[in-house]
Parts: structure tokens; C-alpha cells; sequence
């Protein structure tokens, strides 16, 4: 009778490795939060103060060009996303560009609820990047700057000409505080603060150019839009949308955890720190996938992974020999072991998605925790292995 693979002797002290909401913040304590008005008003003086102080904070570490507008919205990303199509779209033709889930999602949205006629859709499989020289410029354009749910991101900005003609709306929000936004490249930014921060949920944030509120303000789309997407009234942008007037009421402790999630973030040397955080999180990851013949990362090119949502597929052959059923099983037991064992909550690969892994290694998530991850990923496996052995 063949033994059971040993257990490591090391488990990460923070196993929340969750694609969102994401882990909080090293040395997070709900003591930070003390300082939330809670019972007040956000409309009140000090809950205008500090909804203003998120955006500040925003702009600063995200280092979104004085002359675009920030602004916190109902509904996380999602809600984001839906506000700025249902807002903008319809003016001229639109390419939706999607490679994962979310994306796709949106191209749903466009062709079957908004029903425009002069959609294209430019898309990939998971693993993949579009060809993204096939988009036109010419027309809006809508894209994940990094797919949650297929680890695949774009390299950087230089595939959007600087003198497009339209709107460039960008879904970044598993990209947002790790990888570098060209906000000259970017006309509506998506995304929210549950992901790289490790925030809670419910809240968006849409980022504004010059160019999307031109668009606002000279455009009326032909359907009516309920009162949680409206960001004009008498075809003039509502200013106080942007100035921490919240279109709905938020949640004052979730800003607060947002400001306290940004407050450490600039603490620690800002953007630069929190991308060389996640890059450190994404090698520690992928020295051990280059290490093993049985797991590989998702994303095909090196230039296009994931530095957050990190995707990975089983490639034994024992495992890529089962349907795809079997092979969702199998992910499914290595991932349900994790867990029993305390050694990581959450790692599944997306519904949607092909079956696998999917680890946050967002700026929250400690470097050591990863690299204490690692050697539980090959028990995990080991165990498995040993399992389909003893039923053959």
C-alpha cells in the first residue's frame, strides 16, 4: 500500500487567496475603521469630506491626470461598466474586445440588451489575447485591461492611437493599483476597490477624460436610463458626482476601509510598491510552475500574464486524458483538500473559465504566503495522482 504524500511543514499565515473580495491589507484591523461616520449622512459635511478624501487619494495613487474626473457609483465594477455603455454607447459604431468572462459579458450586454447594429466583437479563448490590430479606433471600443477569470492582460497602452476618434472604455478592475494605467489611452476607467486593495464590495469607481464627458454632454442615447447610471442632467455633467455627492447611498464604513486601503498603499511607496508587490507575488507563483511538469500557466505568453488574477491549468497527463468534467473534478479535489487542510481558501478557477486554479496575488497578498502555497499545490496534486491510481 503506497503511503500519502507528506504534508509541508510550513502553511501561509494568510490563506485567503480570493479573487475578490481580496485579502485585506498586511496587519489590517477593523480598529482603523473608528473614524467612519457611521450613522451620519453621506450628504452630511464630514461624510462628503471623506468621500472626497477617497477620490484625492484615488487620483494621487493612481496618478489620474488633473483634468479627469473621479467618481464613486453603485454596484462594484460592474456597476461601472453598465453606466458608462448605457451612457455612451450608441454614438458611433463599437468594437467590444473580450478574452474571459467579464468581457464577454459585456458584449452580451451591448448586442442583446442595448441591441445596438453596429457592434463587431473581437474576441479569444481563454489563455489567449486577441489580435488587437484588428480594432478600429475609429469606432468606441470597449476591453478588459486584465481578465479576472482568464489571468490574461494587455502588455500596456500602445495598441490605442492617441488621436483616436472614439471612446476608449476600460473594465480594470483587477488591474487598478498593480499594473500601469496609460490614462492618455484610457477615456472611461473602471473598477472597484474590492480587488487589488482588498475593499469591500458595492462600490465602483468610474475615472472620466475630457474626451468621455464631451461625449456626455453632446450625446443623448435613445433609451432611457435608469437614475443610478445618469451622469448629466440638462445635458450637463453632474460636477457633484465627482466631488463625493454619491449618486446613491454608499456605505461610510466601506469608504472608510477604502481610504484606510489607500492611506497604507502610499504608505509603503505607492503605485510603484504595490506593482512591484504583485510582481514579486507572480514570480514566486511562477518559479514553481516552471519548476513542475504537471501545471502550467494559462496564459500562453509571458507578456500578457496576469500579476493579480493568476490562472493556471493541470497538464499532467493522467488529467488532460479526462473529459472535461474529470478534469474540473480533479481541480475541484486538490482545491477542496487545500481547504480542509487550512492551507488555502478560495483558489478555484472561475466558473467559466477552463477548469484549474486561480490565485490572487494582488499587492495585499504577502510574498512569503505564496511561496508557503507552493509546496501544498504539489501535496494537493500528489494526493489526487495517488487517488486515480488506487481507483484504476
Amino acid at each position: 500500500m503506497t503511503a500519502d504524500p507528506v504534508k509541508p511543514d510550513i502553511r501561509p499565515a494568510n490563506i485567503r487567496f480570493s479573487s475578490g473580495p481580496c485579502a485585506k491589507r498586511p496587519n489590517w484591523s477593523a480598529d482603523r475603521l473608528e473614524t467612519a461616520p457611521l450613522g451620519r449622512s453621506h450628504r452630511s459635511r464630514i461624510g462628503k469630506a471623506r468621500l472626497q478624501l477617497a477620490i484625492e487619494l484615488t487620483r494621487e495613487l493612481l496618478r489620474v491626470p488633473d483634468d479627469y474626473r473621479i467618481g464613486i457609483v453603485p454596484a462594484s465594477d460592474t456597476g461601472a461598466v453598465e453606466m458608462a455603455m448605457w451612457s455612451l454607447l450608441g454614438a458611433r459604431g463599437v468594437d467590444m474586445v473580450a478574452w474571459e468572462s467579464f468581457g464577454s459579458g459585456w458584449v452580451t450586454d451591448v448586442v442583446k440588451q442595448l441591441r445596438l447594429d453596429d457592434a463587431r466583437t473581437i474576441s479569444a479563448d481563454y489563455g489567449e489575447l486577441p489580435d488587437l490590430s484588428q480594432i478600429d479606433f475609429d469606432r468606441d471600443v470597449v476591453f478588459t485591461w486584465n481578465g479576472t477569470t482568464s489571468g490574461v492582460r494587455v502588455p500596456d497602452g500602445d495598441f490605442i492611437p492617441a488621436d483616436r476618434q472614439g471612446l476608449t472604455i476600460c473594465d480594470a478592475t483587477s488591474a487598478a493599483f498593480a499594473q500601469r494605467l496609460d490614462f492618455a489611452k484610457l477615456d472611461v476607467t473602471t473598477f472597484s476597490w474590492q480587488k487589488v486593495l482588498g475593499g469591500e464590495g458595492g462600490h465602483g469607481v468610474i475615472i472620466l477624460s475630457p474626451r468621455a464627458v464631451e461625449r456626455l454632454e453632446a450625446y443623448t442615447p435613445a433609451w432611457p436610463l435608469p437614475k443610478i447610471f445618469r451622469l448629466t442632467k440638462g445635458g450637463k455633467l453632474i460636477e457633484g458626482i465627482f466631488r463625493g455627492e454619491t449618486i446613491n447611498t454608499p456605505s461610510m464604513l466601506c469608504v472608510e476601509d477604502y481610504i484606510d486601503a489607500l492611506q497604507w498603499a502610499r504608505s509603503i511607496g505607492g503605485l510603484d510598491a504595490m506593482i512591484a508587490r504583485a510582481d514579486a507575488n507572480l514570480d514566486a507563483i511562477q518559479s514553481f510552475v516552471d519548476s513542475v511538469d504537471w501545471l502550467e500557466n494559462l496564459a500562453a505568453d509571458p507578456q500578457t500574464r496576469s500579476n493579480t488574477s493568476v490562472c493556471l491549468k493541470i497538464t499532467d497527463p493522467a488529467v488532460t486524458a479526462m473529459d472535461e468534467a474529470g478534469q474540473a473534478a480533479f481541480a475541484k479535489a486538490m482545491v477542496s483538500a487545500l481547504d480542509a487542510e487550512g492551507a488555502a481558501l478560495d483558489i478555484g478557477a472561475y466558473r467559466d473559465a477552463p477548469p484549474g486554479l486561480r490565485i490572487w496575488a494582488g499587492g495585499t497578498v504577502e510574498t512569503a504566503d505564496l511561496k508557503a502555497l507552493m509546496p501544498w499545490l504539489q501535496w494537493a496534486f500528489d494526493m489526487q495522482k495517488a487517488s486515480l491510481k488506487q481507483a484504476a
